[in-house]
């Protein structure tokens, strides 16, 4: 029997072509009337990136995305605290890339229309319920925006990529309420502006109350000798400040957050620049959720942020989604089509995501720049002075740890699907 997605995201997307490698039948249902490329930039880690490999997909990535060869913190003044190689340059065998989401999003899509065929991509379809059958799971969707039913569709499971505001957990949680804001708002953006120090490094400056990120996400110049910058402001704002709690995506006003950045110009980045240059600058609050004692009910399973909303820190919201289907994947493909397999899922990827979410509450390998805030908030000759080699290297290698990709490690495993010859066992009870 077909699995059912709902949600077609990077997470639904790797899903529903995990399923299709190992010739397991999926559908995908998204909300929304077009599956269009939107968004800003986002870094996926080399355990993910083996994996979308692992699809076939390293050519399409290669040429749409920066291999991003190294990640550089520095103080609010500029000053280096901490730089390591990324991706290959770090030796993995898999690279780091940084991308648009929407990119990334648009070659899932298109990969799923040509292995799955157009009519398991549906559109318009907002799932609304489910029941439990005999021999599976019915699901039932409404057309959202004008409240119409679409009728229903039957399959062996149900798979819940729906997000942060996912329908399937509202139901599943009734009473957990809106995702956690934590006092920090985010404002994204994109501006083709001048490369920066390797061309291809990722940087974060400043500390735990006001912070700024950017990453290069194109690889050719345009006309004007100019790249795609992606950059993130982010302010954690007094206990007064009243933030608009029904926007969760709105476009930003920058004159509301340039003046905290207006002397932030370094000799190797103008980062008040490419805020004032950015034609579409937009705003969200930085929220997650709670971690949640069950995944698994009965043939239906959480996913992605429907299952560990994170704060972004780290590049692994989408990293994580990706793993997930990978495993959701091999469970299926050895134990069929079954409740058990969504067990043993859960079973191993909620652990490793619930210390993920709590690591990133506080503030994850981030953590250095508010470290030599603390220690020396008007600066410092060489980070040495404030922060010694042993704890830079010890914050580092503790993310890895948790989040799963140190480089011998990961380099060693093996494949988590590992495609076998013989066919998926049937659907059972």
């Amino acid at each position: 029997m077909t699995v059912l997605i709902a949600g077609g995201g990077i997470g639904g997307l790797t899903l529903a072509l995990s399923l299709h490698q190992i010739g397991v039948r999926a559908r995908v249902f998204e909300s929304v009337p077009e599956l269009r490329p939107l968004g800003v930039g986002i870094n996926v880690l080399p355990h993910a990136v083996r994996e979308l490999i692992e699809l076939g997909l390293h050519d399409v990535l290669d040429a749409a995305a920066v291999r991003t060869k190294e990640l550089a913190y520095f103080s609010k003044h500029g000053k280096p605290i901490w730089s390591e190689p990324r991706g290959i340059e770090a030796g993995y065998k898999w690279p780091q890339f940084s991308i648009h989401r929407g990119t990334l999003q648009q070659i899932l899509l298109d990969a799923a229309i040509e292995r799955l065929g157009r009519e398991n991509i549906l559109t318009s379809h907002h799932l609304s319920g489910w029941a439990e059958t005999e021999n599976g799971v019915r699901a039932e969707f409404i057309d959202k925006a004008t409240g119409k039913s679409k009728g229903h569709h039957d399959g062996a499971l149900l798979i819940a990529a729906d997000g942060i505001h996912s329908a399937v957990r509202e139901k599943l949680y009734p009473n957990e309420g809106p995702p956690i804001w934590n006092g920090r708002i985010l404002w994204r953006g994109i501006t083709d502006s001048d490369a920066f120090l390797s061309g291809r490094t990722m940087i974060m400056a400043g500390h735990e109350i006001l912070k700024f990120v950017c990453y290069p996400i194109s690889k050719q110049a345009d006309g004007a000798g100019k790249f795609r910058i992606n950059w993130v402001a982010e302010r954690h704002m007094p206990p007064t400040y009243q933030w608009r709690r029904e926007d969760y995506n709105r476009t930003a006003k920058l004159e509301e957050f340039l003046p905290w950045f207006k002397d932030w110009k370094f000799d190797w980045l103008d980062v008040p620049g490419l805020i004032e240059n950015c034609p579409h600058a937009y705003e969200y609050p930085l929220v997650d959720r709670d971690p949640i004692p069950q995944w698994t009910f009965g043939r239906v399973t959480l996913m992605g942020d429907a299952a560990h909303p994170m704060y972004p820190i780290g590049s692994n919201g989408a990293s994580q989604a990706i793993l997930d289907a990978r495993v959701i994947t091999r469970e299926i493909l050895e134990k069929g089509t079954t409740n058990v397999a969504l067990s043993a899922y859960e079973a191993e990827r909620r652990p490793a995501t619930t210390d993920l979410v709590m690591l990133n509450r506080r503030n994850g390998p981030e953590q250095v720049m508010q470290m030599v805030e603390e220690r020396a908030p008007n600066g410092y000759n060489v980070v040495t002075d404030v922060l010694s080699l042993q704890e830079l290297e010890d914050i580092a290698a503790n993310y890895k740890r948790v989040a799963g990709f140190q480089v011998e490690g990961l380099n060693a495993k093996p494949p988590i699907v590992q495609i076998m010859r013989e066919a998926p066992r049937a659907s059972a009870g």
